[in-house]
């Protein structure tokens, strides 16, 4: 296996095991990705006649073919690969012969890893996206069955103020639409063009032609100058995944209140027996297991994001191996949210209030009492509020 940075020497197992990572494994995902780029990057070749019109053919259909090979379970990417790149070009060159190794022409690994993170980071967005509007959904849904349902509204832990299952329900609304504008907005950074950077400071001696691969592979803007490239590395990928903490920090928010909601103390709401688990002690139990993974969810999306900003900071411009490990805090995060939203979706489904377990404190309309009054004899809110303040507090 001839990697895309070997000169002929020696490699030793241990550093290759160590330097690859994780690499062999995750990034079976951008598999698709990679080719998009891959292709683009060939049919640009063609268009400046760095390559023929007769070995671009040849490279865009043996990608495409592998690429379905590799979704059809053909092949796998694997430690002697190293990674997704070694891996699609050295097939490349098994399948097609030399035209394979025309492909990485005019431009490095690192240019290539980074267009298909941001390919895919983008397809990542509306996959959350759509999730979101999912879970929005579902609590539409549980507003229009049970909106009229009075609830107690909180602060600090106590009743505060009259409030309904349908307003407690468009709160969380709101919030998850605030989420998806949010991971709209990460789009900025991820929309920009780095293929044709190379290592970082373009590739001297070649006309490639830019603005012609960002048309193609639909990137908003190229990313100029060269050097810019590997100094935004880290920071597109730290914007989507504070945006991804928000989210499922949101979740974990309403996670909390129908814990809270399911006790025995407040049974308020009854959960679907298909979401809840037993214990293998107590007969009797049936767990919100759900909903407590999902409340601690949003420790793992902060650490994802901690492991991103930590692992560039203060590194110095040009290209760092130490940008790899950006890879996994990534994927996790992506993946977490995705499931974190759809099982909250679920379970607000099959979700019911108990109308006759809740019971709002006789001096959770004060505050309304105040106003009125107030308005009523025309006097100051704080006089209104001093004199209905020692009727509750006698």
């Amino acid at each position: 296996m001839t990697r895309l940075w070997e000169k002929g020497l020696p490699l030793d197992q241990r550093v290759l095991a160590f330097t690859a990572g994780e690499d062999h494994r995750l990034d079976a995902r951008l598999v698709p990705y990679d080719v998009l780029g891959c292709v683009a990057h060939a049919e640009m070749l063609a268009a400046q006649d760095l390559i023929t019109d007769q070995d671009c053919k040849a490279i865009c259909d043996g990608l495409r073919k592998l690429e379905q090979g590799f979704a059809d379970g053909e092949w796998e990417i694997r430690l002697e690969d190293e990674d997704v790149h070694t891996a699609l070009e050295s097939r490349l060159t098994e399948l097609i012969g030399p035209a394979g190794g025309r492909l990485h022409l005019g431009r490095s690994r690192n240019d290539q890893v980074l267009t298909a993170l941001r390919l895919y980071s983008l397809d990542a967005i509306d996959a959350v996206s759509e999730s979101i509007g999912g879970l929005c959904q579902s609590l539409s849904g549980l507003a229009a069955r049970e909106g009229d349902t009075a609830l107690p509204g909180f602060t600090h832990m106590q009743h505060a103020m009259p409030s309904s299952v349908a307003l407690w329900s468009e709160g969380f609304i709101e919030a998850f639409e605030d989420d998806a504008a949010g991971l709209q907005a990460s789009r900025r950074r991820l929309g920009k063009n780095p293929l044709g950077s190379a290592a970082g400071y373009g590739t001297p001696g070649l006309a490639i032609d830019r603005e012609l691969t960002t048309a193609k592979l639909g990137f908003d803007e190229t990313q100029v100058p060269v050097t810019a490239v590997q100094l935004s590395r880290g920071k597109a990928e730290s914007g989507l995944l504070f945006e991804l903490t928000l989210l499922v920090q949101d979740l974990g928010r309403l996670a909390s209140d129908l814990l809270l909601f399911y006790t025995q103390e407040f049974a308020y709401i009854e959960l679907a027996p298909e979401v809840t688990t037993g214990s293998s002690i107590m007969p009797q139990k049936r767990n919100p297991d759900v909903l407590e993974l999902i409340r601690a969810s949003s420790a793992t999306s902060q650490a994802c994001l901690e492991e991103c900003l930590m692992i560039t900071a203060k590194l110095p411009s040009g290209y760092q191996r130490d940008l790899q490990r950006l890879k996994s805090p990534l994927f996790r995060s992506i993946d977490l949210a995705i499931e974190c939203v759809d099982i909250m979706s679920h379970v607000l489904k099959g979700l019911k209030f108990r109308p006759e377990n809740i019971r709002l404190d006789e001096s959770i309309n004060a505050a309304r009492e105040a106003n009125e009054l107030a308005s009523r004899e025309n006097i100051p809110f704080r006089e209104a509020y001093r004199r209905v303040a020692e009727r509750y507090n006698k």
